[in-house]
């Protein structure tokens, strides 16, 4: 067994205890409900993180503080070490979340009724940006092969090359599917949006949690040689489980752009610093790589159990990145609602059903893995006796 961070049963019923009013709000009734739907790992978080916060809380001072370069130089700093990505000549802003980023890039790249391409099945807030801007969400479905997702090339050369679409989202890592796009994937994509002048947004936050031997590729590293315009998000809220502390950031390498989106920020007061998420920004990036080695090798044992010991009828999809496990219930021959009830009322899982990430994914649900084995074999015993009670 490898080497995991530390880690205790606590950790679940802390979720639950924390989320309860939303578990019961998604799911109906939470009792006996293990809960693996929020995409967070449930494990205790990297020391220097916690160590940091506590020093930052003890200084009793929480006031106004300017943000020191070191935090965005240890972005890149590790960037540069991680995955040999060099952050010279491009153009780095901080955001407070991933969707404020996408949201703001929408308003100022796009004309309302301007078509945004998606690849669902995909993350579920990426459709409500664009709708709720008046603009048009245009669905360039994966295609799920016999050796897994694939993009349909042939269909995003046609739908960007419709006048109305201007833009495009591409999730990499993909989330929920688990792609680590290869470099090739990628430099196809960004042709494409070029031929016709397609503004990519790469949401690349779970870069990180590209699991061995797959290699995230920054969607910059490409970029150039398609002249394809594009921006990045980047930050550690997934990587070190920071999403409810930490601020994101935005990359880019066209002045325009930048200069567009800091404009925006800063009249709509965006670009305020908290000094709990400084604190833990750089602590993740200066002092986490030995913890996030250790979490990636517990989601890889994760994945292990999951292939050999899923029941008949439910798979997953094998994934590449991300501590998000596609599972593949299809095989059990229930329709949406069916299979949204036998989870919850039958196995007693929270999980996210595949039809939220929109309709391609029915007959899925996606599940957190960045968490203790107890809880995966839990879930694998829950699923195995409600699936056994199916034919009796």
């Amino acid at each position: 067994m490898p080497a995991t961070p530390p880690a205790h049963d606590a950790i679940t019923d802390n979720r639950l205890a924390t989320d309860t009013k939303r578990l019961t709000q998604l799911f109906g009734d939470d009792a006996g409900l293990l809960p693996l739907w929020i995409a967070e790992p449930y494990v205790d978080l990297a020391p220097g993180v916690v160590v940091a916060l506590q020093a930052r809380a003890g200084t009793r001072w929480y006031g106004y503080e300017t943000r020191p370069r070191s935090v965005i130089g240890s972005f890149w700093e590790w960037m540069a070490s991680r995955h040999g990505w060099d952050g010279t000549a491009l153009k780095t802003s901080v955001s407070p979340s991933v969707g404020t980023s996408i949201g703001i890039l929408i308003e100022e790249r796009t004309d309302p009724g301007d078509g945004v391409l998606l690849q669902p099945p995909v993350f579920t807030d990426f459709k409500p940006l664009i709708t709720s801007a008046n603009r048009t969400a245009v669905r360039n479905p994966l295609l799920l092969t016999d050796d897994g997702y694939r993009m349909d090339l042939d269909d995003l050369e046609a739908k960007a090359a419709e006048p109305a679409t201007k833009m495009m989202i591409l999730c990499n890592p993909h989330n929920p599917v688990g792609r680590v796009w290869t470099r090739d994937e990628l430099a196809d994509a960004a042709a494409i949006c070029a031929r016709h002048d397609v503004f990519v947004v790469a949401d690349e936050i779970h870069a990180d949690l590209a699991l061995p031997p797959f290699r995230f590729t920054p969607f910059a590293s490409i970029a150039g040689d398609s002249g394809v315009a594009w921006a990045a998000t980047h930050g550690p809220i997934k990587t070190f489980g920071l999403a409810g502390v930490c601020d994101t950031l935005l990359v880019t390498g066209d002045d325009d752009i930048s200069n567009l989106f800091r404009t925006r920020s800063s009249q709509l007061h965006l670009t305020r610093n908290n000094v709990f998420g400084m604190a833990a920004f750089e602590a993740g990036y200066r002092t986490g790589a030995e913890w996030l080695d250790q979490l990636l090798a517990l989601i890889a044992s994760n994945v292990v159990l999951l292939r050999d010991r899923l029941p008949p009828g439910i798979e997953i999809i094998e994934p590449e990145g991300t501590y998000l496990a596609w599972l593949d219930f299809r095989g059990l021959g229930m329709d949406v609602p069916e299979l949204g009830r036998w989870l919850s009322e039958s196995a007693h899982l929270a999980l996210s059903p595949g039809h939220w990430f929109g309709r391609q994914g029915a007959g899925f649900a996606r599940m957190t893995i960045a968490t203790p084995p107890a809880q995966i074999e839990d879930a694998i015993d829950r699923l195995t006796d409600a699936a056994d009670a199916i034919d009796r």
